[in-house]
C-alpha cells in the first residue's frame, strides 16, 4: 500500500467516524432512527432498509479500494446468498464464513473464493464441504492455530484430493482463538503448514474483536495499528526463515470502518452491512446508517412497561459482539405511519416478550414498534427470512440461507 493510499484511507476513516453526526444527540436519536411505516407483515420480523444497506456496502468497498485492499466480507452477519452476491458485484474478491456448513451454502451458490475463519481440529468436520469445493472449483482457505488443527485440515485435504490454503490465526488481543505473535509455537505451526500434504501457507489472519470495547476513536485507531504491527512483525520473522507470507488479513467492523486502514492486504468486516446499537455506541456510524431493525407489536401494558412480541428468541440475549454492548437490548421507536411518540430502550426480555419502560409515553395495544438491536448478526440468525424494504415501498422477502449452519 502506498503512502498516499494510507493517507486517503485515514482521511476516509475520519470522515466515516463523524458521518451525519451534525445534530444534537436528542435530534439524532429521533431523526436518525425514523423510517417509513413498516410493511404489513405478521410480527415480529426483520426489516432491512435497502437504501442504507447499499450505502453501507458501497462505503466500505470504496474504503478498501482506496486503500488498495482486498475485501472478503464476513457473511456470518447476514447469512444471505443475495447479499453476498451484492458484495461481490461491488468488488469483493470473495467472502469469509464461520463454520464449514455455513461455507457450504455459499460454495453451492457459486461464490468463487471463501475463507473459513474457524478452527478445525477434526478432519471429518470437512467431509461435506470439501467435495463441494472440489466440484465447484472454489478457492478455499482456512485457519489453524495449533499443530492439531494443521493435521486435521491436511488429512481432510488429502482424503478429498484437493489443496487448501491455511492461514495462521494470530491472537492480537481478543484472547479467543490464535497464537500470540511472539509465541514460538506460531513459527512451528507455520512451518508445519508449509510442510503438510495438501496444504499451502496462505499467510497470517487476525480478528481484533476487542475493538468492540474501545472507549473512543483514538482507542480504535490504536487497536488497528497494534494489530497490523503484530502481523507485520511476525511476517518479517517468517520471511527471515525463508517462509513467504502471501497475505495479511484483518477483520472487525470497528477497526475497518472507524479507524485508519492499515498496511495489510485483506479486510474481512461483517457487521458493516447492517450496523447496530453497538456500532452506534462506538461512534463508528450515525443512527441514520442503521439498516436492520425488528418490527414488533405491542401486546400488553402495565404501569411501568409496555410489552412487545419480540423477546430473546427474536432479538437474542446478546448485548453486542463478544458480549460488549450497551445498556438494554435495543433502541425502540414507533413503526406505524404518523408515529412520533419518542424513543425507548428494550430493557429486558423473556423468551417471547420484550419489556419497554413506559417513561410517560406508552403506546396503544396493537401498535407496532421498530427495534434497532444491539447486535444485528445475532438477531437475523433467529429468522428464516428477512424483509428487504425498498424506497418505493416494495417489501421483498429474502431467505436467510445459512441459518442454523452450526457444524
Amino acid at each position: 500500500m502506498t503512502t498516499s493510499n494510507l493517507s486517503l484511507a485515514a482521511a476516509t476513516a475520519s470522515a466515516s467516524t463523524t458521518h451525519d453526526i451534525v445534530a444534537t444527540p436528542a435530534q439524532l436519536k429521533i431523526e436518525g432512527l425514523r423510517r417509513p411505516a413498516a410493511a404489513e407483515r405478521p410480527t415480529p420480523y426483520v426489516e432491512v432498509d435497502e437504501t442504507r444497506l447499499v450505502r453501507n456496502m458501497q462505503a466500505m468497498q470504496a474504503r478498501a479500494d482506496a486503500a488498495g485492499l482486498f475485501m472478503f466480507p464476513h457473511v456470518k452477519t447476514h447469512k444471505s446468498i443475495d447479499l453476498a452476491k451484492r458484495q461481490l458485484a461491488l468488488g469483493a474478491r470473495g467472502i469469509t464464513a464461520s463454520k464449514p456448513s455455513e461455507a457450504l451454502v455459499f460454495v453451492e451458490a457459486g461464490i468463487p473464493s471463501i475463507i473459513v475463519a474457524y478452527p478445525i481440529v477434526n478432519a471429518s468436520s470437512l467431509d461435506r464441504l470439501l467435495p463441494a469445493v472440489k466440484a465447484h472449483g472454489t478457492e478455499l482457505r482456512m485457519i489453524a492455530a495449533s499443530e492439531t488443527g494443521v493435521d486435521a485440515v491436511s488429512a481432510a485435504a488429502v482424503r478429498h484430493g484437493i489443496e487448501i490454503g491455511v492461514f495462521l490465526k494470530v491472537d492480537v488481543g481478543l484472547g479467543r482463538v490464535g497464537l500470540k505473535p511472539n509465541d514460538p509455537a506460531a513459527i512451528a505451526v507455520c512451518q508445519k503448514i508449509v510442510a503438510a500434504p495438501g496444504l499451502h501457507f496462505a499467510g497470517l489472519l487476525s480478528h481484533a474483536g476487542h475493538s468492540y470495547a474501545a472507549a473512543d476513536a483514538d482507542s480504535l485507531a490504536a487497536v488497528a495499528r497494534n494489530e497490523a504491527a503484530a502481523l507485520a512483525g511476525l511476517a518479517a520473522t517468517l520471511k527471515s526463515l525463508g517462509i513467504a507470507v502471501p497475505c495479511l488479513s484483518v477483520g472487525a467492523t470497528p477497526t475497518c470502518r472507524g479507524a485508519p486502514l492499515q498496511a495489510v492486504d485483506c479486510i474481512r468486516p461483517g457487521n458493516y452491512v447492517f450496523l447496530d446499537g453497538t456500532a452506534l455506541r462506538l461512534g463508528i456510524c450515525s443512527a441514520d446508517d442503521l439498516a436492520l431493525s425488528v418490527v414488533a407489536r405491542v401486546v400488553a401494558s402495565n404501569d411501568t412497561h409496555f410489552i412487545i412480541d419480540a423477546g430473546s428468541k427474536t432479538m437474542s440475549s446478546d448485548r453486542g459482539a463478544h458480549g460488549m454492548g450497551g445498556n438494554g437490548f435495543g433502541i425502540v421507536i414507533g413503526a406505524d405511519a404518523g408515529s412520533d411518540a419518542g424513543v425507548w430502550t428494550l430493557e429486558r426480555m423473556s423468551e417471547e416478550h420484550g419489556f419497554v419502560p413506559v417513561a410517560g409515553r406508552s403506546l396503544p395495544l396493537g401498535s407496532r414498534v421498530r427495534v434497532f438491536p444491539n447486535h444485528s448478526c445475532a438477531t437475523i440468525a433467529n429468522f428464516d427470512s428477512f424483509v428487504l424494504r425498498r424506497d418505493e415501498g416494495e417489501a421483498l422477502a429474502l431467505p436467510v440461507n445459512a441459518r442454523n449452519c452450526q457444524t
